[in-house]
């Protein structure tokens, strides 16, 4: 009995061990292959790799971004690794994040130049920044934290005391844009956990918290990841920009610009895509008019980001309210499309105008950069960061 155990056990081990050994040849596809058909399993479409390290300046072609006359591009500030989200500090200084390189930064501005100081560093996927009397914010993946006093100690950074860390740890959407509503509650995204799925309530949403951290509650629904928006600087509703799902189609779904003027929108993830076109798997028994529909759809996997209402003087007196979309760029798309900076001018009594005004990271099929986000200056210029390229962009418009 005691041999006939022993080999039992060693037959069990045997099995255990091949079984192992198959499960380490056979790695898990990646998170955004989630969803592709089987007939696209040797499609070579693939998320575009980061550079190792940015741009110099002698390698950014600015002359090649186009902008509408009387305009003009200029490299503002470089070597900002995986620059994003951009905000600005009460005394001047600008404070941009870095999903990649897990940092933030501080850019001084010395005139002539600007000097980047890291003041963090290591962080998990910190995309979201945002400022208020006198404390910087961060969004990390699960948790947002605070930097009080910063801009009196960028080369001495405060401690970063929890604000929030309750939120979802998925890294697939698990970035998020952060920023402060006209109501004084910190707004973020928190996106769905996959490509395409039936996610949990807790996620494919827009979120609000007080800035200490309470009162969390979910502002809009079927949200499948914005990582950008802003407060129109007359009615002080929400608008965002929303990335659409992958492998469903080459020209199809398109990504939205969105509009939720009151809390509780569902807006159709992950129903529905772009508005009107039910989800082959999720979207059956449901219709599209049960959801929110887009303001605009902006094209086939143009991943918009940063959205920004200009409210400057600097520029003719038609830009004043319009909305600025950073577009990141397609990888899902065998033509590529986006890498541009578009406009949204809103109309009362007709649908809104959509419009190019910077492109040129993209050249034929080879790019060179994706603008990502939109600041405005004091001056009443633009800022556009680059997370390709590594660096920030100032547009100004000369009468």
């Amino acid at each position: 009995m005691r041999r006939i155990t022993l080999t039992s056990l060693a037959l069990a081990l045997g099995v255990v061990l091949a079984l192992a050994s198959l499960t380490l040849g056979q790695q898990a596809p990646p998170t955004w292959k989630q969803g592709q058909p089987r007939e696209l399993a040797d499609s070579p479409l693939a998320p575009i790799a980061q550079p190792p390290a940015p741009k110099a300046p002698g390698e950014i072609p600015i002359e090649k971004i186009k902008v509408p006359p009387g305009f003009k591009v200029s490299l503002w500030a470089h070597g900002i690794s995986n620059a994003r989200a951009m905000t600005w500090g009460d005394k001047g200084t600008l404070f941009v994040s870095s999903r990649v390189a897990g940092n933030v930064y501080a850019v001084v501005d010395k005139g002539a130049a600007r000097e980047v100081k890291t003041i963090a560093k290591g962080l998990n996927l910190p995309n979201g920044v945002a400022f208020k009397d006198g404390t910087l914010y961060i969004a990390e993946v699960s948790r947002i934290t605070k930097m009080e006093g910063i801009e009196d100690r960028l080369d001495n950074p405060p401690d970063m005391k929890v604000v929030y860390d309750v939120l979802p740890r998925d890294l697939p959407h698990g970035w998020k844009y952060l920023a402060f509503g006209p109501d004084g509650k910190l707004y973020f995204n928190i996106g769905a956990p996959c490509n395409i799925c039936m996610p949990p309530d807790t996620h494919a949403n827009i979120s609000r918290v007080n800035p200490d951290g309470t009162g969390f509650e979910y502002y809009a629904h079927g949200v499948r990841n914005s990582v950008g928006f802003d407060w129109h600087p007359v009615t002080k509703e929400l608008y965002f920009t929303t990335h659409g799902r992958d492998w469903l189609g080459e020209d199809v779904p398109s990504d939205r610009f969105d509009h939720a003027p009151r809390k509780g929108l569902h807006f159709g993830y992950p129903y529905c895509h772009q508005g009107d076109i039910p989800d082959p798997e999720y979207g059956k028994g449901r219709a599209c008019s049960e959801f929110a529909p887009p303001l605009i759809k902006t094209g086939p996997h143009v991943a918009g980001n940063g959205v920004h209402f200009y409210t400057g003087s600097m520029f003719p007196g038609e830009y004043k309210n319009r909305a600025f979309l950073a577009q990141r760029g397609s990888w899902n798309r065998s033509q590529k499309i986006g890498f541009r900076v578009m406009m949204v001018t809103l109309r009362t009594a007709d649908v809104p105008k959509y419009e190019a005004f910077a492109e040129g990271w993209l050249q034929g099929d080879q790019i060179w950069g994706r603008p990502v986000y939109v600041q405005e200056m004091r001056d009443g210029s633009l800022l556009v960061s680059d997370d390709y390229a590594g660096a920030i962009y100032r547009i100004t418009y000369q009468r």
